[in-house]
């Protein structure tokens, strides 16, 4: 099957839906060589990958995850703030985020109670999810079972995406050898551990946009929101506008979130990096101090938190949202929230 795919690959046919999930099943199951899997993944990401293509990936890479053993109760939300990631990076916006919006989503102004599995991985930069939670002394390497008590008795946990695709394995090596972003980096998020029904999800091009909204409508997604800046980033962003597509009842509208409406400070991407891993922890663990005023990298976050807040209805719009992640911070709540994953992670289900 593979070099009759690969031979359509050449001459620019797109796959169907089917013919995709075929193609990933024999993937993750190892019955394709390694010049095989890079030769269809560099097929597909020099045409762009269709919406087919991504409902396919992302049928066989559910087909395969390892899950989260937790069932959301009735009347609250399960959202994950995973991105595709091969964007420049500030710190980990998103996985602070993550973090902040359960916490402020306990707070009595907040619409509904949330949950947020964050699936999330190493990265090229070495400033990932999955660096910086260990760095500041969460197990990111906690079972699934723990992960649900995180969810249970906290509201967040992280889903580290090497123990939850072992299937991916058989991919490893033609992902490093092409050093680019692969239909893998936006299948990823598609395939939550947790079996989350609503997300926010930033993609490292606009033209993925609309292609990742349509395949989450596909797919069934509750609700979600895929985001790319005017800057270039996968989250949004304090300078300029940042492109959305929201998806709901089965459909997708577009719109575009303006930080300066909001009254937020239009500060660039460049004022926002991290020098290494060491230094995005510290950003990322004074974020949630009461005491410290770290001015837009606060501001980011909260931002990027109130869209998850808005995705799981706790918040009725981005203003209330940002109210609520600020507050969040200010009563203590969010660093309460933090310090009990750290703790919570190392411990036993």
């Amino acid at each position: 099957m593979a070099m009759s795919i690969i031979t359509r690959l050449v001459i620019g046919e797109t796959l169907s839906d089917s013919e995709a999930e075929a193609v990933f099943l024999d993937l993750l199951a190892g019955k394709l060589d390694e010049a095989q899997i890079g030769a269809v993944l560099a097929l597909i990401e020099v045409r762009g990958a269709t919406v087919e293509e991504l409902v396919g990936g992302a049928r066989a890479m559910r087909a395969n995850v390892q899950n989260v053993p937790y069932i959301c109760p009735a009347g609250e939300s399960l959202i994950d703030t995973c991105g595709t990631g091969g964007t420049p990076k500030a710190f980990n916006v998103s996985t602070a985020a993550a973090i902040l919006a359960a916490a402020a989503s306990a707070l009595p102004e907040s619409s509904r109670r949330i949950r947020v599995a964050k699936h999330g991985s190493r990265s090229r930069t070495g400033r990932g999810s999955a660096e910086v939670l260990q760095e500041i002394g969460v197990n990111v390497d906690a079972s699934p079972k723990v992960q649900a008590r995180c969810l249970e008795e906290i509201g967040v946990c992280f889903c580290f995406a090497i123990h939850h695709h072992p299937a991916m394995r058989f991919a490893a090596g033609p992902r490093k050898s092409l050093g680019v972003p692969t239909v893998f980096n936006l299948l990823g998020p598609l395939t939550n551990p947790a079996k989350a029904e609503r997300q926010l999800i930033g993609v490292y091009e606009k033209r993925w946009v609309e292609q990742v909204a349509k395949a989450l409508a596909r797919l069934g997604a509750e609700k979600a929101m895929v985001i790319h800046s005017a800057e270039g980033l996968d989250e949004i962003s304090l300078k300029g506008v940042t492109h959305a597509a929201i998806v709901e009842n089965g459909g997708v509208s577009f719109t575009e979130i303006d930080p300066a409406g909001l009254g937020l400070s239009a500060t660039p991407r460049e004022n926002l990096i991290a020098k290494d891993v060491a230094d995005a922890a510290r950003i990322f663990k004074e974020i949630f101090e009461t005491n410290t005023d770290l001015g837009p990298h606060r501001e980011i976050v909260a931002l990027n938190a109130a869209a998850a807040l808005v995705v799981a209805d706790a918040a009725t719009d981005m203003k209330h949202g940002l109210h609520l992640a600020m507050q969040a911070i200010e009563s203590g709540k969010a660093k309460e929230t933090l310090e009990s994953l750290m703790r919570l992670s190392h411990e036993n289900a």
